[in-house]
């Protein structure tokens, strides 16, 4: 049976290789006044050098008081175009269709971001995290106002036919401009955008249709919540509701999410964290699917391969978003089609979360998202035997990166991958989100999938610092096996986790407090010491937290660094 993933689709007239697509997210790769960058072009490059159909270059607001972030893409005038358009001719050489999202902040953003005073349905506070936290109040939007900012989205569309985009994505989600008004708690007004459903639809449909009007042949994609999971916010009978009148004014797909950054329990829901099961915003995509005839895309979670081909083939959706499973494997499209295994996703929102305080875009199990530039001139060993010892994510992770060109075995004392990571799966917290076990073993189990599928050998229950002698007849030995705890407290923390007491109510408090974290992760613990060369000419590196305590993502960069950089 074929898989229905890399079946040809089309939206509008676009008609794209496959029925992936990469949805937005922001990467802070443009420069200070928001112009593509050579680092936002490798990014994007990368993704559709993996396979990907459909590229959806990340969030650009239509007009200079939308900016909700630093280092935003700019498209609210013709002077970001050339950037655009280069940014367009390199995904489109690799084989994508392009298409860019248009979301305004509106009273999500502050004055010291985008140089103007924010503006929204109704003059009520708003919490805005952007690198530091505050509260706003936005100013209530004139009637002029609207009609202003609704040319100023038509505008940015024409915009982005003119720099070669293949079509646009109306952002009506996640408690952006078009999705306050939606919300009753944040749209008060009493004019025809205020009240009913259909008042407070008002404003993003007439902006899809203002694009369908100058532009009746380019396809518009309309991106909106299936629920805001919040008392005053959109429902989950709204939300589809509005997905259809999208589709009736001419929206040439529906992409639906879910979640707001007032959400409960938390705005993580917007992004699905480790602790939500896979697919939570699917059952909206296949609800919406019955009702309209434009093809839907599902979001959320569908990082496995055989969950997302299976949406497709239940017929509950027409294309499969992934956005953080895309930032842990730019490959993955390509994979799938070789039926090679691919890296997973931790859901860990590492990528989210760092970006929000005001870091580029990167990821805790691929060190080289967002640092494409910095691996291209990589040089790997080749041609040698190699003895990774330790099969914990930097083992893993270094054994992968050089299967290609060597002869690779992992030692791995335990019974099982994993190292340290089947111990983080029953810590309270994972990368300050509530941690779920099977989500960091499925990573784990992701790569000893595609270390064997590279031609890794692994030796389980063999302690090879044991028998110096077993490590002999390899050229390069890497020392991937971990810290030790000072002091013994190896054993404590270790009977904590595994018991499940780290979990119950006293310790889970003590435990996640960041200070304590902080201690156990890098001063309660040690590296481990250069062990000599075996032979003479013997290569010996010591990567991750054996050379250096720290956190998964640090571990994981000092692998990519020592295959891909620091080879001798």
């Amino acid at each position: 049976m074929s898989n229905p993933l890399l079946t040809p689709g089309r939206i509008g007239g676009v008609e794209l290789r496959n029925r992936v697509v990469m949805p937005s997210m922001t990467t802070r790769g443009a420069d200070a006044e928001g112009f593509v960058t050579d680092d936002s072009i490798a990014y994007y490059v990368a993704r559709a050098r993996g396979g990907v159909g459909l590229i959806t270059v990340e969030m650009a607001s239509p007009e200079r008081a939308g900016r909700h972030r630093l280092r935003e893409l700019g498209i609210y005038d013709d002077r970001f175009l050339p950037g655009l358009k280069r940014l367009v001719a390199a995904i489109r050489a690799e084989g994508a269709r392009t298409s860019i999202q248009l979301g305004h902040g509106g009273g999500h953003t502050r004055l010291d971001i985008c140089g103007e005073t924010p503006v929204a349905p109704s003059a009520i506070p708003h919490p805005v995290q952007e690198v530091t936290f505050a509260t706003i109040v936005p100013e209530a939007m004139s009637r002029e106002r609207i009609a202003e900012t609704t040319a100023a989205f038509v505008a940015a569309a024409v915009r982005a036919r003119e720099a070669g985009f293949d079509m646009v994505e109306l952002h009506a989600a996640h408690g952006y401009l078009i999705s306050q008004f939606l919300a009753p708690f944040e749209n008060r007004r009493e004019d025809e955008y205020g009240g009913s459903l259909e008042n407070r639809a008002r404003f993003g449909l007439d902006i899809l249709a203002g694009i369908k009007r100058a532009m009746p042949d380019f396809p518009a994609i309309f991106r909106l919540n299936g629920d805001d999971f919040f008392p005053g916010g959109m429902t989950e009978p709204e939300g589809l509701e509005v997905a259809v009148w999208a589709a009736e004014r001419g929206a040439d797909a529906v992409h639906v999410t879910g979640g707001h950054y007032r959400s409960l329990p938390s705005g993580a829901v917007m992004i699905p964290p480790m602790w939500m099961q896979d697919a939570p915003f699917l059952h909206y995509a296949a609800a919406l699917r019955a009702r309209v005839t434009v093809p839907v895309i599902a979001v959320g979670r569908l990082g496995d391969p055989a969950t997302a081909a299976a949406a497709l083939r239940d017929g509950k959706a027409d294309f499969i978003a992934l956005g953080r499973s895309l930032v842990a494997d730019p490959d993955w499209v390509a994979k799938v089609a070789a039926g090679r295994p691919v890296r997973r996703c931790l859901a860990c929102n590492t990528c989210v979360d760092e970006m929000r305080t005001g870091a580029k875009i990167g990821c805790v199990v691929n060190a080289a998202a967002g640092r494409e530039r910095d691996f291209v001139d990589a040089a790997p060993p080749r041609g040698e035997t190699i003895a990774v010892v330790g099969a914990g994510p930097a083992g893993l992770s270094y054994a992968l990166l050089v299967a290609a060109d060597n002869r690779v075995t992992v030692f791995e004392r335990a019974p099982a991958a994993g190292g340290a990571l089947r111990l983080a799966g029953k810590a309270p917290l994972f990368q300050g989100h509530a941690a779920r076990e099977q989500a960091l073993l499925t990573y784990v189990d992701s790569m000893v999938a595609g270390c064997r599928d590279a031609g890794v050998e692994f030796r389980f229950g063999v302690d090879a610092l044991a028998d110096p002698a077993t490590l002999s007849r390899f050229d390069r030995v890497v020392y991937a096996n971990g810290a030790t705890y000072r002091h013994g407290l190896g054993g404590a923390v270790r009977i904590a986790l595994v018991s499940g007491a780290a979990r119950l109510p006293g310790l889970r408090g003590l435990m996640s407090r960041p200070a304590l974290r902080d201690w156990l992760y890098y001063r309660a613990r040690l590296g481990r010491k250069r062990p000599a060369p075996a032979h003479a000419g013997q290569r010996v590196e010591v990567i991750g937290d054996a050379r250096r305590p720290g956190k998964t993502k640090e571990a994981i960069a000092d692998a990519f660094e020592t295959a891909l950089h620091r080879a001798a």
